[in-house]
C-alpha cells in the first residue's frame, strides 16, 4: 500500500489545490494532505480553520484525509508510514525551489520520493498569497478558490475593515 504526503501551509485552500489533491488521489492507496506550518509567513486562517476548509473540499474522495503537521515533513511521513511526497508546480521558479527541498528531504530520508505534478491552466497562475491580497481590497476571488473559502475570506477581511 502506498501512501503520499501532499503537504502546505493551505493558507487558504485553492482551486489549484484541490485539483492537485483530486489528482494525486488517483496515484496512490492513501493520500494525506498534511497541513503545515511554514514560519516564513502570517497566516490568515487557524490550523484547525484550514483543515476543516480542506476536509469539506475532499470529502468525497474516500482515500484523502487531512492531518495537522508540524515539524519537518519528512519527520512527518516516518510517522504516518508515507513514502511518496506530492509538490505541484506552477512555473519554473517553483521548479528550482521544489528541486531543491526535494533534494534535502532526500538527504534527510532516503526512503521518500517526490513525485512533481504540474498544475493545469488556469490554476497555474495564482498562489494562496495573491488570492489573500486581492481578497483583501474586495475583489471576489471565488474563481479561484472554493466558494466556502471565498465566503470565510470575505467576512474575515470584512472583519477587519470594520
Amino acid at each position: 500500500m502506498t501512501t503520499a504526503v501532499f503537504p502546505g501551509s493551505f493558507d487558504p485552500v485553492t482551486r489549484g489545490h484541490v485539483d492537485l489533491i483530486q489528482r494525486a488521489s488517483h496515484l496512490v492507496d492513501h493520500l494525506i494532505v498534511a497541513v503545515m506550518v511554514n514560519t516564513s509567513k502570517q497566516p490568515l486562517f487557524s490550523m484547525p480553520e484550514k483543515v476543516a476548509m480542506i476536509q469539506a473540499e475532499v470529502a468525497d474522495l474516500p482515500n484523502v484525509t487531512v492531518q495537522a503537521a508540524t515539524g519537518l515533513t519528512v519527520d512527518f511521513m516516518d510517522q504516518v508510514g508515507a513514502t511518496v511526497l506530492i509538490r505541484g508546480l506552477r512555473n519554473e521558479q517553483d521548479f528550482g525551489y521544489e528541486r531543491d527541498i526535494a533534494w534535502m528531504n532526500k538527504s534527510l530520508n532516503d526512503h521518500v520520493e517526490t513525485i512533481f505534478m504540474i498544475a493545469r491552466p488556469p490554476f497555474a497562475y495564482f498562489s494562496s498569497s495573491l488570492i489573500k491580497e486581492i481578497a483583501k481590497m474586495g475583489a471576489d476571488v471565488s474563481e479561484y478558490v472554493p466558494t466556502a473559502v471565498a465566503q470565510q475570506l470575505q467576512q474575515r477581511f470584512k472583519a477587519r475593515r470594520s
